[in-house]
């Protein structure tokens, strides 16, 4: 018999854990701070679709399967909720962000099937946010990212008038020249997925901890990418860190506009015009690039 979701975020921590709930407070229309008898807080989030907490269940613990950067533990998960452990947060540190890129050098290096595949238990149509993200695989990088990474959020930015057609061709135009823009071909890596500072918690043990992650195979430097698009505190230690374990291709850093294609057109699709024009000067800076 399918069990049936639970009703509420204080009885999904009651279920996923074990024990009674004695409070709970509401952080945002979707997170909730479960307190439980035994003192412990636990996180509670409600999926925005159908299977997204299972997806988001699945990719927090592949990524906590690589022990290399600290994952919140997770609970349970069922059609509508996930319930995690809450982090202790403290303050950001130049000594934590090294561990940090040191760390997460150690989570791309565990690796991934291909590039696309879904977390173990994860589904194909999964999400990045709200948007959906489909993990289709590949074995090429340069067309995986093109067909399944950047064009689909073209076409849908395109589809929203938020991409005028004409503007288009500048991102279909990058895609064709991807082979020769992408540098050198590395393995699959595995990926953290939506690694902008939101999902950064700097840990009161002087660890970083990730959460929310859009977990799948890719490139490293994608991840490294979403860190640069909307800032990060100790952004150049932690790339230091990363380095010292793990060194990048030469050119890495002229290549960080072609990653933010991803990030920034499913972000023009979401959230308007801004990043639609983002994306285009990132893709213009690709092209002015020689081969």
């Amino acid at each position: 018999m399918a069990v049936r979701p639970a009703s509420s975020p204080s009885a999904a921590a009651a279920r996923f854990t074990g024990r009674p709930v004695t409070g709970e407070r509401p952080l945002s229309g979707a997170l909730t701070e479960v307190t439980l008898d035994d003192g412990r807080t636990v996180m509670v989030k409600r999926g925005d679709s159908t299977g997204a907490a299972r997806a988001e269940a699945a990719g927090l613990r592949w990524l906590a399967g690589a022990r290399a950067v600290r994952i919140p533990t997770v609970h349970g998960d069922d059609e509508r909720w996930l319930v995690t452990d809450r982090v202790a947060q403290g303050r950001a540190s130049a000594g934590a962000a090294v561990r940090f890129g040191r760390e997460l050098a150690a989570l791309h290096a565990a690796g991934a099937p291909a590039f696309g595949a879904a977390p173990p238990g994860g589904p194909e149509d999964a999400y990045i946010g709200l948007a959906p993200m489909r993990n289709a695989t590949g074995s090429d990088w340069p067309r995986w990212y093109a067909e399944h990474r950047v064009l689909p959020y073209l076409r849908g930015a395109v589809d929203a008038g938020t991409v005028r057609a004409a503007e288009a061709a500048d991102v279909e135009r990058v895609c064709e020249r991807l082979p020769e823009l992408a540098g050198p071909a590395e393995p699959p890596a595995r990926l953290h997925g939506d690694l902008w500072n939101g999902n950064v918690l700097w840990g009161a043990d002087g660890h970083v901890h990730l959460i929310d992650p859009a977990a799948h195979g890719g490139h490293r430097e994608t991840d490294l990418a979403m860190l640069r698009l909307f800032g990060c505190p100790h952004l150049d230690r932690i790339l230091d860190g990363y380095r010292e374990t793990a060194p990048l291709a030469e050119g890495w850093a002229d290549r960080v506009g072609v990653h933010q294609l991803f990030p920034l057109l499913v972000h023009a699709v979401l959230f308007g015009r801004g990043y639609a024009v983002q994306a285009l000067t990132a893709a213009r800076a690709a092209l002015r690039r020689p081969g």
